[in-house]
């Protein structure tokens, strides 16, 4: 008789395969890990997680929309987060502090393996950390509804093989160009188109990069270790400048 697969062996496979998944996202990020190199640069602070999923082997990034209650860009989409406390013991209780308001994710809930290079917001000017983390995909969002109207998730293999993104070369004065990226994402359940742009557009990016270990088909000029370190770049000649 041909050997037949139990319900349990399948079970057990998936969980291996899970395993396995979390061992390597773990071993990328933690080559690309900054810890707290950037904790003492003079700007105010704030974090987002970038909140990974594993379901049926495969990545997905959970994201937000921001409520039409809020001052600061209602609507756009983004990861959870927000600024730092004074309780905040660092980047990373700032980024879980902020999911747990905004979408009951628990510190149980979540898995922090590393913090990647910062971001310079412009106005107001924040220096924000990503946080990234792998999230239990038994997770129920409960949204607050003074902060977030929606979550959603989107596969991170989206953010390199897409049709959907535009590309936008700025001028950053004084530091010169720097390539940004808009999506436009359609939710398979809700069929509902979602914008995807700025911060939260290159976060998705990079990380998607880093994971899946190849560059975007829509951008032949992408490397990303020189994104790396014009990022890094970015932050020392804008704190010397602040300096003057």
């Amino acid at each position: 008789m041909p050997a037949t697969t139990s319900d349990g062996d399948h079970a057990e496979d998936q969980a291996g395969n899970e395993l396995s998944l979390r061992k390597k996202i773990k071993n990328i990020i933690s080559r690309y890990d900054v810890g707290s190199r950037y904790s003492n640069v003079p700007l105010q602070k704030a974090s987002i997680l970038l909140p990974l999923l594993i379901r049926q082997g495969r990545l997905y990034l959970l994201l937000t929309v921001r409520s039409m209650k809020l001052k600061n860009m209602p609507g756009d989409v983004c990861f959870p987060g927000g600024r730092w406390d004074p309780e905040d013991q660092d980047d990373v209780a700032t980024a879980v502090r902020e999911s747990e308001e905004e979408i009951g994710l628990s510190r149980s809930q979540v898995e922090i393996i590393g913090r990647l290079v910062p971001y310079i917001t412009k106005s107001p000017v924040y220096l924000v950390t990503p946080v990234v983390g792998i999230v239990e995909d038994t997770f129920e969002p409960l949204p607050n509804p003074n902060e977030v109207t929606a979550v959603f998730y989107v596969p991170l293999d989206f953010f390199i093989s897409t049709d959907h993104c535009t590309l936008l070369d700025l001028n950053m004065h004084p530091f010169g160009m720097f390539r940004m990226y808009r999506y436009i994402y359609q939710d398979a359940e809700t069929r509902k188109d979602f914008n995807i742009w700025g911060l939260t557009a290159n976060a998705a990016l990079l990380l998607s990069v880093m994971l899946l270990e190849k560059g975007p088909s829509f951008d032949q000029e992408f490397d990303l270790e020189k994104r790396i370190q014009t990022s890094e770049k970015f932050i020392l000649d804008y704190n010397n400048l602040s300096k003057l």
